[in-house]
């Protein structure tokens, strides 16, 4: 999809030719001189059309305007949760038509934030995101919405703010859907070497190298936890490293871990039937990572980031991992396999002893880890886990500003009592109680060497029901967070760079 900015009012939004043509109304609006703002002004005066967000009216062929239809929609006070509100209603108003929208107008009536322009972006793209891949009529049948203009009247001392907001939207938008399109992959669409190749292509993008280890160097690293998981399959593990050169090499990177089990049986403490199949999304962390990675291409800032992505089946076999087995990590440390369905941190642990290589400023994993995670927060917020105060605040801003939130939770060492064992330095698992806590406890004892916060996404990164699908979740706090980096650590110097108005996603 491509998306446009330009700085129109009402009246020239409305003379733009298009599909359909949304107009955001704010409680404040003050209408123009133009005919559709004086029907949108009569409109709120007979009641017709309210501001409170998603109340909207439609019109078919409105005077003064230069689309088949128009959606005029409430958007409250114009705060990013209104507009996102709003636009969700009127892109389900517009779907319930006959018609099918190729060229979309939204007009902000009054002047936005930078922030609702982001979220315009991302709600838009979002609801106009259609998978594909494995359904071939679908793609054929398909009436694709392919270019967005977003009007906003501007005055000339937030149009660089705005600006800005845009061209991260647009980047953040490519980002959280490379990241839906490999979650929402079938498993057979999906497996470790498909990932693999997905992270290679990125390397074709301005600078990003990636390097793909296989199963013998991962066993000449000592990686046996993560060996030890996919021993059970036939696919054979990957081991991905990306990096994105944006800074000097003297500049320490941050780098991203993300579980990448792209099926998960439960290996042989086998996951009940009902719903497995969504364990497909149990790589919803690598495939965070991967849209990162797209993301930073197209932004280019001044920062250094490293993603790893320890990748493979959990499947059952004779061959399998079995509960019981002890394993030795990467790092030396052995591990009692009480649950064999315990197993993205089997694979996370080598994989952050790996990351100590890199003298990284921070390292953040992303998993789908717990189901205790989903119980304790549902499907609204991220678990966030830190023993570092100041990372923390860190990915709790970033995720207010991009509205992909998270909560931290905490990390007493009281919790880790539980991953005693009497036959390996700790057990896998800590018992039922506070399962989503002793799994990072778990983490934390691999991470001992550097800044680490742990982000469990199980209740995020992918829906369920009638709505089944990735959500591209947390690629927006994620890129937030490393953009933030950028503007609080490179000072030294100062860069500039010119931004188009128009990108594509």
């Amino acid at each position: 999809m491509n998306f446009e900015l330009k700085t129109l009012d009402l009246a020239g939004a409305a003379a733009l030719k298009c599909d359909a043509l949304v107009v955001l109304v704010t409680a404040n609006f003050k209408p123009g001189a133009d005919a559709l703002s004086n029907q949108v002004a009569l409109a709120l005066k007979a009641g017709d059309l309210q501001s409170k967000p998603g109340k909207l009216l439609a019109l078919y062929r409105p005077m003064g305007a230069q689309c088949g239809r128009a959606v005029l929609v409430g958007a409250g006070d114009g705060a990013p949760k209104q507009v996102r509100q709003a636009l969700m209603a009127a892109m389900g108003a517009l779907r319930s038509g006959a018609a099918g929208e190729k060229k979309l107008v939204v007009c902000f009536a009054t002047e936005p934030s930078a922030q609702a322009v982001q979220v315009a972006v991302s709600t838009l793209a979002d609801a106009s995101y259609l998978y594909t891949t494995t359904k071939p009529k679908a793609a054929a049948d398909a009436v694709t919405l392919g270019r967005v203009t977003l009007a906003v009247p501007l005055a000339d001392t937030v149009k660089s703010a705005l600006t800005q907001a845009f061209t991260q939207a647009v980047a953040t938008v490519a980002g959280v859907e490379m990241a839906k399109e490999w979650a929402n992959r079938p498993a057979n669409h999906a497996t470790p070497t498909l990932l693999a190749q997905a992270a290679r292509s990125l390397s074709r993008l301005p600078k990003i190298s990636c390097e793909v280890l296989g199963p013998k160097e991962v066993a000449k690293l000592g990686m046996g936890s993560f060996m030890a998981v996919a021993q059970g399959s036939e696919q054979p593990l990957r081991f991905i490293v990306l990096t994105y050169s944006g800074a000097a090499k003297t500049q320490a990177p941050t780098v991203l871990v993300g579980k990448g089990i792209t099926f998960d049986t439960g290996g042989i403490s086998l996951k009940p039937a009902a719903e497995m199949d969504e364990m497909k999304y149990d790589m919803g962390g690598a495939a965070s990572v991967l849209g990162v990675f797209r993301a930073l291409a197209e932004l280019k800032p001044a920062i250094n980031v490293v993603g790893l992505i320890p990748t493979c089946e959990n499947m059952p076999g004779g061959r399998a991992l079995k509960p019981g087995d002890v394993v030795t990590s990467m790092s030396g440390q052995t591990i009692e396999v009480l649950n064999t369905d315990a197993e993205g941190r089997l694979i996370l642990c080598d994989a952050l002893t790996y990351a100590e290589r890199f003298k990284p400023r921070a390292v953040v994993d992303i998993a789908t880890l717990t189901g205790a995670c989903v119980v304790a927060l549902g499907h609204v917020r991220s678990g966030l886990f830190s023993a570092s105060d100041e990372l923390a605040q860190q990915l709790l801003a970033a995720g207010e500003a991009s509205l992909d939130l998270c909560w931290r939770m905490p990390l007493d060492d009281e919790y880790a009592e539980g991953l005693k064992s009497n036959f390996a330095d700790v057990a896998n698992i800590g018992g039922r109680m506070g399962g989503a806590i002793t799994a990072a406890k778990f983490l934390q004892r691999f991470a001992g060497k550097f800044e680490w916060a742990h982000l469990d996404v199980a209740g995020t990164a992918w829906k369920s029901g009638a709505a089944k699908g990735a959500t591209g979740r947390p690629v927006g706090l994620l890129l937030e967070f490393l953009l933030a980096t950028q503007v609080t650590k490179v000072v030294a110097k100062t860069r500039t760079r010119k931004t188009s108005l128009a990108g594509q996603a």
